[in-house]
């Protein structure tokens, strides 16, 4: 199991990393209390989503409940590279290109792939996490963190999201709530 765990309170708008050591282990139940014994080594604002909080496909609204990082996508990639259905596309964000795709959502530097844990909540049928492309991305500069604006996704800053990138592993644990 990862050593980190992530908590992501939506009303706050705010992102927490936590990390187990070999003094101060978090066992898998107490990851998912709503006070954990551990000192936070990485908190953020974010942007979650403008229609609120939803699992349902299609409703564009941040699943809340226990999900995990599916995957990791775009080591390396420079910083505000564009994804397209989770595949650089060669531009890096611009003001003038955003201009010139004014209707694009905006997926930049890294993405964290979230996949729920909790079967008919946010895994498997109309409420699959994974299956609504729901991932923690980087956004562009001109984005607002600390505000809802996203259509579902976490948003972070580039500089965050790297940070977060280069810290957690596939597996890390994350807890979506109100």
């Amino acid at each position: 199991m990862s050593p980190f765990h992530i908590v992501i309170e939506i009303n706050s708008q705010k992102l927490t990393v936590f990390k187990s050591t070999d003094k101060n282990w978090i066992e898998d139940t107490e990851r998912w209390k709503s006070e954990i014994s551990l000192d936070p080594i990485f908190a953020t604002r974010i942007s979650s989503a403008a229609n609120g909080v939803g699992e349902k496909i299609d409703s564009f609204k941040t699943p809340l409940g226990k999900h995990r990082i599916r995957a990791k996508i775009g080591t390396n990639a420079p910083i505000n590279s564009v994804f397209v259905g989770r595949r650089l596309t060669g531009e890096v964000w611009s003001k003038k290109l955003s201009k010139k795709y004014p209707d694009r959502d905006w997926i930049l530097t890294r993405i964290l792939w979230l996949s729920g844990l909790e079967k008919g909540k946010n895994r498997f049928g109309l409420v699959d996490t994974m299956k609504r492309y729901v991932y923690i991305h980087g956004s562009p500069p001109n984005v607002k963190m600390g505000t809802e604006g996203s259509k579902g996704c976490i948003r972070m800053t580039a500089k965050d999201v790297i940070y977060l990138f280069n810290i957690v592993t596939n597996g890390t644990t994350v807890d979506l709530k109100l």
